[in-house]
């Protein structure tokens, strides 16, 4: 499966389940870690650690799985690393504090809409 491919399930996941904020953010021209960032925001512990499971899930049914996953059972900032696409999931306090969208603010914001095309 392309890194768009597995985006655009991500992306779908996410909003399914009513994620705050999602940005999905192009890195492939400034960084060998991924193609892809998706960055996205829960409500709490609960909400969070469901966008995370519904990602797996949803992404298991395509046969694609995680290296590996980190936080989850703080949940707080959970890391889930599928290779070409690093997914985010936060907190609210955390986002704000750790800010990863102006880290990486050299990357392309990608529109969901444009992970249809190919």
């Amino acid at each position: 499966m392309t890194s768009k491919g597995k985006a655009k399930i991500i992306y779908h996941a996410l909003d399914d389940k009513m994620a705050v904020d999602i940005k999905i953010i192009d890195i492939s021209k400034i960084s060998i870690l991924a193609d892809y960032f998706i960055i996205a925001g829960g409500k709490n512990k609960n909400h969070i650690q469901s966008l995370c499971d519904f990602v797996s899930e949803d992404l298991a049914k395509e046969g694609e799985h995680p290296r590996q996953i980190e936080g989850y059972n703080s949940a707080s900032w959970i890391l889930m690393d599928y290779g070409d696409v690093i997914v985010h999931i936060f907190s609210e306090e955390d986002r704000l504090f750790y800010d990863i969208e102006k880290i990486w603010s050299d990357g392309l914001n990608i529109e969901p809409g444009n992970l249809d095309e190919e």
